[in-house]
């Protein structure tokens, strides 16, 4: 990976996403299915083109299951979630069970393909409370870019093995609900633990465009909620001002940041 980039007149290291990490886990963990034996290292090609290899750690095997971890690495973004462990576990299934399957995890319709491969969330991931997300209500906080990572992922390990089965993907992350607090995930109504993110698989360090997202996804969950109206703030003054001149309780409002212009443009948008 292209691991610097020049911005604010500072040369910066890139990171890349807990959906990269995941994906990860879950090719080493199948490939010791596979064949029994544990790579040292898992690779892939992140969305945006751009390799990613990493050391596998915590590798257990045992009840029919592999499990193994990656280690989230941000760069130099500030991200809460730097330095945690990214857990995929990988379990064979009965033939024909992956649609029961699919249909208990809440993960929508998907192809027959996907369906060879049913990804869940355990401890330390999130679970969707409300409409308007990435992924539906009831479903784990697993978006649709890191799910399609880790099929392909798996299922480039099981073709290269000359199988076709059903493998469930359980990613978990020690200390990710704690972790969570510190996020918008509280707000967003995903309880339970982080969000297994990211649409080009690699952190860009201090990204405003991951502000800007984040408060595009909690605009169109208001609008999913059958909002006609938003109250919008730039930050903590704003919210002072909103508790206690106005009276209203600040946790009622999207929080802007300085994008207030873009917020007010997503809002016309819905």
């Amino acid at each position: 990976m292209e691991a610097l980039v020049y911005k604010d007149k500072k040369m910066l290291r890139r990171g890349y996403t807990t959906g990269t990490c995941a994906a990860l886990a879950a090719q080493g963990a199948v490939s010791f299915l596979v064949s029994g034996i544990w790579p040292e290292t898992a690779e892939l090609m992140t969305p945006a083109g751009q390799m990613v290899r990493v050391p596998l750690m915590e590798k257990k095997a045992g009840n029919g299951a592999a499990s193994c971890a990656v280690k989230k690495d941000a760069g130099d973004d500030p991200d809460v979630t730097d330095g945690l462990l990214i857990f995929a576990q990988a379990r064979f299934l009965p033939e024909n069970a992956g649609n029961a399957r699919e249909a208990d995890h809440g993960t929508g319709t998907a192809s027959a393909r996907e369906r060879r491969v049913i990804i869940d969330g355990g401890e330390g991931v999130g679970r969707v409370t409300k409409a308007g997300l990435d992924q539906p209500v009831g479903a784990a906080a697993i978006n649709s870019v890191p799910r399609r990572m880790i099929e392909a992922a798996v299922t480039e390990v099981l073709e290269e093995a000359g199988l076709d089965r059903p493998v469930e993907i359980l990613i978990f992350v020690p200390g990710g609900e704690k972790t969570a607090e510190k996020t918008f995930n509280p707000v967003l109504g995903i309880t339970g633990g982080i969000s297994i993110l990211g649409t080009s698989g690699i952190v860009e360090p201090m990204s405003e465009k991951a502000l800007v997202d984040t408060i595009r996804v909690e605009l169109n969950q208001r609008r999913a909620g059958g909002a006609d109206y938003v109250l919008l703030a730039p930050g903590n003054y704003g919210a002072d001002y909103i508790k206690d001149a106005m009276g209203i309780d600040p946790a009622t409002a999207v929080m802007t940041s300085n994008f207030i212009g873009d917020a007010l443009e997503m809002c016309r948008e819905l």
